[in-house]
C-alpha cells in the first residue's frame, strides 16, 4: 500500500514536471514563431511592394502628390515650415510631420517601397541591415543628383553608432525600389519628401530629426518581442517615441553612457537639436 502511493505521487510529480516542461517549451516555441512571422511577413510585403513598383502602380496609400498645395492648405501648414520625419520599418511607413503654431502636426504618411535586412540596428558595413535609431539630417546630407533620383543620408553612423563602434556609410532615404541598407521610398515620392525638406532647410531650420524604430512603438508591440536580442534598444528608442507622442515635439536626444537619453524638447523648438555625447545634466547645465 505504502509503495503504491509512493508511485503514484512520483507519477503526479512528473506530470508536473512534464507539465512545466512544456510550458516553458511553448512560450519558447511561441517567441520564436513571433520572430520568425515578423520575416516571413515583411519578406512578403516586400515581394508584394517590388510587384507594385515593377509593373507602374503607384503604393497603395500614397497621398496625392499632384495636389501638394492644396493638402498643405487643408492642414494648415506652410511649404519652408520646419519639419520631422518618423519611420517604421515593420509598417513600411515613413511620416512626415511639419510645424504648425507651437507643435508639430502629422502631414503625411509615405508607404515605404523597400527597406533591406531585419528588424533592429545596423552593425557593421556590409550587412546589409537598415538603420534604427535617431538621426539629424542637414542642407550638406541632400544629394539632388543621387543615383537613386535624389537621396538624403541619414549620418549613420551616429554619436551612438559609434559608441558602439558600428560602421556603415551611405544609409540614406531615396528614390526607387531597391535597397541594401537604405529606405527606398520610389521617385515620385522622394520628389515631394525633397521639396519639403528641403525648403524647411533653406527657410532656417538648420537639421530635421529622422527617428527611425522597428515598429510602432506600443506597449503591446514590445511585450509581443521582449525576449528578443533588442529589446532593452528598443525600450530605450520607446522613450524618444513617447516624449514626442505627449509634446508633439521633437525631443532632445543624447547619448550617456552608451545608450539614448532623452528629455523634452523646450517649448517654441523647431525639432533640431544635434545628437551629440552629454549626459543629459550636463546638457542641461551647459545651455
Amino acid at each position: 500500500m505504502r509503495g503504491s502511493r509512493r508511485r503514484r505521487s512520483i507519477a503526479v510529480l512528473l506530470r508536473k514536471v512534464w507539465l512545466a516542461l512544456a510550458v516553458i517549451a511553448g512560450c519558447i516555441a511561441l517567441v520564436l514563431l513571433n520572430q520568425d512571422w515578423d520575416r516571413i511577413q515583411i519578406e512578403a510585403e516586400r515581394m508584394r511592394r517590388l510587384s507594385y513598383a515593377a509593373s507602374g502602380v503607384r503604393l497603395p496609400g500614397t497621398p496625392d502628390l499632384a495636389d501638394l498645395d492644396g493638402r498643405l492648405a487643408a492642414h494648415g501648414v506652410s511649404l519652408g515650415a520646419p519639419v520631422f520625419i518618423r519611420i517604421f520599418k515593420r509598417e513600411f511607413e515613413l511620416e512626415l510631420w511639419i510645424k504648425r503654431d507651437d507643435r508639430f502636426h502629422r502631414f503625411a504618411t509615405y508607404p515605404i517601397c523597400r527597406w533591406s535586412g531585419e528588424l533592429g540596428p545596423k552593425l557593421m558595413e556590409g550587412d546589409w541591415q537598415a538603420p534604427e535609431g535617431f538621426y539629424t539630417v542637414d542642407a550638406k546630407a541632400l544629394n539632388p543628383a543621387s543615383r537613386w533620383h535624389r537621396s538624403f543620408n541619414l549620418g549613420f553612423p551616429n554619436t551612438f553608432d559609434r559608441a558602439h563602434q558600428r560602421t556603415g556609410s551611405y544609409l540614406m532615404v531615396h528614390g526607387g525600389c531597391s535597397s541594401v541598407g537604405c529606405y527606398a521610398m520610389t521617385d515620385a515620392v522622394i520628389d515631394e519628401i525633397w521639396r519639403l525638406v528641403s525648403a524647411a532647410l533653406k527657410q532656417g531650420q538648420p537639421r530635421f530629426h529622422v527617428h527611425v524604430f522597428p515598429f510602432r512603438m506600443m506597449q503591446e508591440n514590445l511585450a509581443q518581442r521582449s525576449r528578443a536580442r533588442w529589446a532593452t534598444f528598443w525600450h530605450d528608442l520607446k522613450l524618444g517615441y513617447d516624449a514626442f507622442e505627449v509634446s508633439q515635439l521633437p525631443p532632445r536626444i543624447t547619448v550617456c553612457q552608451g545608450r539614448y537619453a532623452v528629455s523634452p524638447a523646450p517649448p517654441g523648438s523647431d525639432g533640431s537639436s544635434k545628437i551629440d555625447g552629454q549626459c543629459p545634466a550636463a546638457a542641461g547645465a551647459k545651455s
